[in-house]
Formats: structure tokens, sequence, C-alpha cells
């Protein structure tokens, strides 16, 4: 189902990426997937925009300027994973039961929804999204749109358990060349909980980009100045590999097997 209209709650919504140069980002991005770009003005008197990321006119993934405390603090570039709640009020307040800890509590923006920032007992910070005007991405499981979300965490089974009791998703274990933890919103499988595939990765959701050729990708990205961190590697349903933009952000990018919907 590429398009969306609305997402269950459980489910990875959106993606965002704050950056030292919004600029430089966009033009890679850009040149990656051929991301078009709506600049809406953050309102916060500093001219910065959040810059809406769009694929066939549907917004996919956004892209914004790192807060001044972090830039200043040397805080890398990242992109950051919000998952849709029914009630973000009453699914933060579960936090500290299930074991984690509320990062940012909730607040508006502005008509698109509330959000607030939790992590896990293992350190994995995510985004909560309740949506008002707007579900998250448009478009999904398509060339240059999210396909899969995950969390890396050296403790599959801590998070799951925090996961299961904060977001009511339940976890499976799939074999995907060695065993992989999947997380589901009702029916359907939503994201992964898997241990850092890089040693010495810390706790952080990874997020992959759908691609229609991943060597082609690739060497796009080298030669939009980004970097290639690890693989492609072939999976079960696809090739996968691990990749840096010029400024540092890590993400990955996905080649879905023929026939395979993400």
């Amino acid at each position: 189902m590429p398009e969306r209209t609305s997402y269950a709650q459980g489910t990875p919504s959106w993606v965002d990426l704050q950056t030292t140069d919004p600029g430089e980002a966009k033009a890679f991005y850009s040149g990656l997937f051929g991301w078009g770009f709506d600049d809406m003005p953050m309102g916060d008197g500093s001219g910065a925009a959040y810059s809406m990321a769009t694929v066939d006119g549907k917004q996919v993934a956004a892209i914004s300027p790192q807060p001044p405390p972090m830039a200043e603090q040397g805080v890398p570039p990242m992109w950051s994973t919000y998952i849709t709640v029914d009630d973000v009020d009453a699914t933060t307040s579960q936090v500290g039961s299930a074991g984690g800890q509320v990062m940012m509590e909730p607040f508006d923006v502005l008509e698109a929804g509330r959000m607030a920032v939790v992590a896990d007992p293992t350190g994995g910070a995510v985004a909560l999204w309740q949506a008002k005007d707007s579900i998250g991405a448009e478009l999904v499981n398509e060339p240059g749109t999210l396909i899969w979300n995950e969390l890396h965490t050296p403790d599959v089974e801590t998070a799951g358990a925090f996961l299961t009791a904060l977001l009511g998703v339940t976890t499976e274990e799939m074999d995907m060349g060695g065993p992989y933890t999947v997380f589901k919103a009702g029916d359907d499988v939503v994201g992964g909980i898997t241990p850092p595939p890089i040693e010495g990765l810390p706790t952080h959701w990874d997020l992959a980009f759908c691609v229609t050729d991943i060597e082609e990708s690739l060497a796009k990205v080298t030669d939009l100045r980004g970097t290639v961190v690890a693989g492609p590697i072939d999976t079960p349903i696809g090739r996968a590999a691990t990749v840096t933009d010029p400024q540092g952000a890590m993400f990955s990018l996905f080649e879905p097997q023929p026939g395979d919907d993400g």
C-alpha cells in the first residue's frame, strides 16, 4: 500500500533529518532520490525552514537545521523515526512504568500533530506522533521513500518488551539468514529490532529508503560526497547497505526483491 492516509498505533510513520547544513543535505538527497522540497518556515524567528521532501507531490520525509544547543554540543546530524500513537499524552505517561525515559514531554507541532520523544531502557530514542493535519509519510515502499525502520540495540528482548508494553505491538522471530525480531501492529509487520550490524554503534533507530538498483545508488552516494559504510549485503527479501550523507547522518538503502512490496 504505497499511498497512505493513516497509520495504526505502533507503526513508524515519519522520518526527519536534523543537520548542520540543510542546503547541502537537500542537494545530496535530491541527487540521490530525486526529492523535491517544500520549505515551510519554522516560525521561530530564525528564518530556518522545515523542508518537506516530496516524491510525486507526496510528502515522504523532512530536513531541518539542528537546534543550536545540539550544534553547540557537537551532536552529529541524524535521522529520527516517528511512531504513530492514538493519544500521545496517555502513551507518554506510561513510559516510566514500561522502563523507559521521557526525553521531551508532549507538545503541539502547530496544527500538524502532537509529539513527544522517549527512549527505551536500552537507550533508543524515538518520537511518538499523534496525527492532526499530518499523518506522516504520504507515500512509502516506492523508490526514494521510506521502506523500513528498525531499532538497533544490544538487548533485543528488553527493547521488544518495552515497545510491547508501551504501544501494544507484538513481537515475532523471523529467519532473515539468522534470528531477527519484527514487531507487528495488529497483523501487519511494521518494524524490526536487531543487534547493531556494525561493532561499536550505539543503540539507535535506523531507517531504510527504497531503491531500484542498490549498486547504482551506492555509486551516486559516493559521487555526491557521501560514504558507503557497509554492504551491500544479500537478505532473503532484498539487498541492503548502510551509508552516510556528507554531513555524517547515517541511513540505509534497500533494494527489495522483484515482486516484494516491502
